[in-house]
């Protein structure tokens, strides 16, 4: 029987919770579904197609499929996607290493395009609006590579990172040590969330009030003529 992509990608998941993305070879990846390396290649042209496929397949698993963008409550399904989002990288091995540097797939760019125009009715131009959903993704990307990292070294740590005896004469730092120590992934991970939402809020009432101002300004011009 011949293969199949869907195939492919599920095997180099599962690979990769066993190795890691430093040891998924395509090598390694043939041999597990029993074929030479030119075969995978009538699925995917290099690697990095394949991370590609990966990240969509780990997001799929995770995002609802009938996730519907609602331009007036716009905060409420950017942060649901971006916890969503989240749990899906954490729940592989190297999660984020692999989404890392993927671009979307043509099977992914009208759920992108749905949101842009969600963002657009909220306020935004078309511009902003994307900046704002790359904002958070990369956010997202960054927090989780973090978060991935510290819990895998947190296994080879002798014990509990900046003891209290390092920050005896660190009055700040000792105050804040639950968030120095990570003890709280959801928790932070929330709160730079949060903040990133409400700065776009601010640039939407900025943005809504220079479409109004320039309408306001043009029509009084209109009015002159």
């Amino acid at each position: 029987m011949a293969l199949q992509r869907d195939e492919v990608v599920r095997t180099a998941l599962r690979l990769l919770d066993e190795v890691g993305i430093d040891g998924l070879t395509t090598r390694r990846l043939a041999r597990e579904l029993g074929v030479q390396s030119p075969a995978l290649y009538w699925h995917f042209k290099s690697k990095r197609e394949l991370l590609d496929l990966m990240a969509e397949a780990m997001l799929a698993e995770a995002l609802p499929p009938d996730r519907e963008p609602d331009p007036e409550h716009w905060p409420e399904w950017v942060a649901a996607d971006a916890r969503a989002k989240r749990r899906g990288l954490l729940a592989h091995r190297d999660g984020a290493r692999v989404h890392a540097g993927t671009l979307p797939t043509a099977d992914e760019l009208p759920a992108v395009e749905a949101q842009l125009s969600a963002l657009c009715r909220a306020g935004l131009r078309p511009d902003t609006a994307l900046r704002l959903l790359l904002t958070v993704d990369r956010y997202l990307m960054g927090w989780v590579t973090e978060e991935q990292a510290w819990r895998q070294d947190a296994e080879q740590r002798d014990g509990a990172p900046f003891p209290d005896e390092a920050l005896r004469d660190l009055p700040l730092l000792r105050e804040a040590a639950d968030v120095l120590r990570m003890t709280d992934h959801d928790a932070d991970f929330e709160y730079g969330l949060r903040v990133l939402i409400e700065g776009f809020r601010t640039e939407i009432a900025r943005e809504s009030g220079s479409s109004d101002t320039a309408g306001d300004s043009s029509g009084g011009a209109g009015g002159s003529v």
